[in-house]
């Protein structure tokens, strides 16, 4: 038994140096290949390049008044990326999303709906909402831009005007007012001849205002089924049972026996 032991043993301590040999020898095979395919590489004067590379061109016009297809492309991508920002300062979409998220906090649920899903409804909303601008802006800009009627410069003055008299719709006077004494400007004898890097703050403050007065007008009847169960609850002796929990069935249950979302979608739409 002591010799089958000792033989196992030795067979083992002569498996380790075979298998870092034959290791040995597999990586020096590989590195010998490799200089056999460099030196022919270099003997054939060949260039291989591993890195792969992007190459982008851009054509000259044929006439002054032929427009530079790929200088186009490269505006639509920057336009692309500040779309979200474009999104949320131009349209009506600070409004909707704040509302939203006021409402599914007020009845008490964290994550329900998602975010995906508030932030869908109120981008297809926004949508719904800025259709007859954006209908406008594509009348009196993009179709006599891309029909070579006028130039790039003038499709974007005049896609200003359609966007803002929607702006100035939904800004307060006061808001307004605030941010042209803060820009040192003088005062214009117009509200269209307001710039837009003035307008466009006292627009989003407008908004934040409008969203948050119409948050707390949706808070308040359902802190009153809050207090209405805590006091239940407290009537009953029930001091340990957590109150949201039982009145968050009872909001929902109001909520949709008054269709809230329907009212909800409306107010929010008939508002703009």
């Amino acid at each position: 038994m002591t010799a089958v032991i000792k033989k196992a043993l030795a067979d083992k301590k002569l498996q380790k140096p075979l298998k870092i040999f034959v290791i040995s020898l597999c990586i020096t095979v590989i590195l010998a290949c490799m200089l056999c395919i460099v030196s022919y590489a270099e003997e054939g004067n060949e260039i291989i390049n591993t890195n792969p590379g992007v190459t982008i061109t851009v054509n000259g016009a044929d006439s002054e008044t032929d427009r530079v297809e790929s200088l186009e492309i490269l505006f639509l991508m920057t336009i692309l990326a500040l779309l979200p920002s474009i999104l949320i300062m131009l349209t009506a979409f600070t409004r909707i999303i704040i509302i939203l998220s006021f409402v599914r906090n007020a009845m008490g649920l964290q994550q329900t709906p998602p975010n995906q899903v508030l932030i869908g409804l109120a981008l297809f909303l926004t949508l719904f909402i800025m259709q007859p601008v954006i209908t406008e802006i594509k009348d009196v800009s993009y179709t006599p831009y891309v029909e070579g009627e006028i130039t790039q410069s003038e499709a974007i003055k005049a896609a200003e005007t359609p966007i803002k008299k929607f702006m100035l719709k939904q800004t307060k006077n006061k808001d307004l007012s605030l941010f042209i004494s803060l820009s040192k400007e003088e005062t214009p004898q117009k509200a269209e001849d307001v710039s837009m890097i003035t307008l466009i703050p006292a627009f989003i403050v407008s908004e934040i205002k409008r969203a948050f007065t119409a948050g707390l007008l949706l808070y308040v009847p359902f802190i009153v089924i809050d207090m209405v169960v805590s006091s239940v609850l407290m009537s009953m002796g029930m001091i340990m049972l957590p109150p949201t929990m039982i009145a968050m069935p009872f909001k929902i249950m109001v909520f949709l026996i008054t269709d809230g979302w329907g009212l909800l979608i409306k107010s929010l739409v008939m508002g703009f």
